[in-house]
């Protein structure tokens, strides 16, 4: 799925995360800031690039601000943010519905 223009999903809130993803140059350019970087990093971004991988962005400028979100709350916030990025609100194959 391509990433037509740019869009946003999630807060700023303890346990959420806030997810904004633009059209990319080709590649996945993934920024992450995270309260919990430290701890949990490689787990977040795995989290984000499987995602990404199960919708079939390839291209994108991803950036997450982390509050402390759950694995299922990260997924969530990329794949609103995607679909709003493509205009999609009905019908949404969420979660486990994809791929």
């Amino acid at each position: 799925m391509e990433v037509k223009k740019a869009a946003m999903a999630g807060t700023l809130e303890s346990s959420d995360a806030q997810v904004t993803v633009e059209p990319g140059n080709g590649t996945i350019e993934l920024s992450i800031e995270s309260s919990v970087i430290h701890q949990f990093g490689k787990q977040i971004k795995a989290t984000i690039l499987e995602t990404l991988g199960r919708l079939d962005v390839t291209s994108a400028k991803v950036k997450v601000v982390d509050k402390g979100a759950l694995d299922c709350t990260l997924k969530a916030r990329v794949e609103c943010a995607v679909y709003r990025s493509n205009d999609i609100t009905e019908n949404l194959p969420w979660g486990g519905v994809i791929k």
